[in-house]
């Protein structure tokens, strides 16, 4: 059971480095493409801070979106499928 638990622990480590880096590169790919987007057809007026505005605008948004959510998937699935495997081996 030590062991086990041991394996917990350094899983979940794991998987939150791993969250971690998939969130800040998901981040920067979006924040490239908001770039992108803005430099191919920038508005008549625009300025510095009018784009620093659109990505902002474009990030706040990011950060509700379905994709952001389902990073969560690489902390929560493996847990989920280790305890189905422990529960199948040991009780059905």
């Amino acid at each position: 059971m030590i062991g086990f638990a041991r394996l917990m622990v350094f899983w979940a480590v794991f998987a939150a480095v791993a969250y971690w880096a998939l969130l800040i590169y998901s981040r920067s790919l979006r924040r490239e493409a908001l770039e992108k987007q803005w430099d191919a057809a920038p508005p008549e007026d625009a300025s510095p801070e009018t784009r620093k505005a659109f990505i902002e605008r474009g990030m706040h948004a990011y950060e509700g979106s379905l994709r952001r959510k389902l990073l969560w998937g690489v902390i929560v699935l493996p847990f989920i499928a280790i305890g189905l495997l422990l529960y199948l081996v040991n009780y059905a």
